[in-house]
């Protein structure tokens, strides 16, 4: 199977490509009949141990046989790592390797991989090229579209970073066969995301299946329909505000609650998927409370979530004073006051920072 979306940007338009056994065609896509990065040119891929002892060997043959110069260098993956450390040791291996204004750096990896590599190339020689190849699903149906790159502050979740676009996004789903079932739930959190704020028939089509939890148990078919919608929704929004003035600030849904959530754990214990999770879920509450939604509505929601296997309550350990504090600090802070991201029904959503400390204290438990 295969299918081809277009992110139709003003400034870098690119396809997200989802095809079975594509990671062989990578080379052949960038080195097009209008090449994507002219082949000749030196090309760093940016990969993790484990995942590239699985796919390292196919992409970098790929590469290579296109024409393309390549060098790899691997970083650990985790949030604990996304630092401003390993962004300069990635600029230590593109001084090393000489990636000059024509080169581009490939991320091969999940979300984090994605991010640091993207960050690297924004910044490198002032921006270098950059392609896209997530072999996670959070990766495949979030990170890896739209442009957004960075790191992690002690304080906060990608309080560093900057857009910027890739030149292609190679999705193949045959990746997830080795991809851990706790990350495969943590991929699905950003799926039902988008039924929610989104995508109706997404959210009903993900409430028919029978199981979520592991791959093994959605099949091809439905894979195929939950990356491409996925994918859809977010090149929609992203096509319609690619620099988060407005619109596509409803991405973040379940984000807010959930990268405090991260922070406090200090991303360990929780994953990234597991904290959305939390997130929506406590974001349903509020949005029942304040009337933006029915109870039977955050029922279903909490329902899909409990499907796939992820977890519905704030860690018993940690304070809502603390949360509330971080909170403080989060990018989508505007005059001092937090920015929720609000379901008006399954399929839609808004923005208000109009919340007080009291409601989302509530929710919080």
């Amino acid at each position: 199977m295969k299918s081809v979306i277009s992110v139709p940007l003003p400034t870098q338009a690119y396809d997200v490509v989802i095809a079975t056994q594509g990671l062989p065609q990578l080379g052949a896509w960038l080195a097009g009949a209008t090449p994507l990065v002219k082949p000749g040119q030196r090309l760093l891929v940016v990969s993790s141990p484990a995942i590239f002892k699985f796919y390292g060997e196919p992409v970098v043959a790929s590469l290579e046989q296109a024409g393309y110069v390549v060098q790899t260098y691997l970083l650990p993956a985790g949030e604990r790592y996304k630092t401003p450390k390993s962004i300069q040791k990635l600029y230590d291996a593109a001084l090393e390797f000489r990636l000059e204004r024509q080169s581009a750096m490939v991320a091969l990896g999940g979300g984090v991989i994605g991010d640091m590599t993207g960050f690297a190339a924004a910044t490198w020689l002032r921006g270098v090229r950059f392609v896209q190849v997530p072999t996670s699903l959070l990766a495949m149906v979030d990170a890896s579209i739209g442009g957004k790159t960075g790191v992690n502050h002690p304080q906060g979740k990608n309080l560093i970073g900057a857009f910027h676009q890739p030149r292609l996004v190679l999705i193949d789903p045959l990746t997830l066969k080795t991809l851990p079932p706790r990350e495969f739930r943590a991929g699905m959190a950003e799926v039902i995301k988008y039924g929610v704020i989104w995508d109706r028939a997404l959210f009903e089509t993900l409430e028919a299946a029978p199981r979520l939890d592991q791959y093994r148990y959605v099949g091809d078919e439905l894979l195929h329909t939950i990356l491409t919608r996925s994918c859809q929704a977010k090149a929609d929004v992203v096509s319609q505000d690619e620099k988060e003035a407005g619109l596509r600030a409803i991405l973040n849904y379940g984000h807010t609650l959930g990268h405090a959530v991260e922070s406090l754990m200090h991303y360990r214990g929780v994953n990234h998927g597991e904290a959305v999770a939390i997130g929506m879920v406590a974001a349903g509450r509020i949005a029942t409370a304040l009337g933006y939604w029915t109870e039977e509505e955050a029922a279903r929601q909490q329902a899909l979530i409990e499907k796939a296997g992820l977890p519905t309550q704030v860690p018993a350990h940690l304070n809502p004073e603390d949360i509330l504090t971080l909170l403080q600090g989060d990018k989508k802070v505007e005059d001092g006051r937090v920015r929720f991201v609000m379901p008006k029904g399954i399929g839609a959503a808004f923005v208000t920072g109009d919340i007080t400390r009291e409601v989302i204290v509530a929710a919080l438990g």
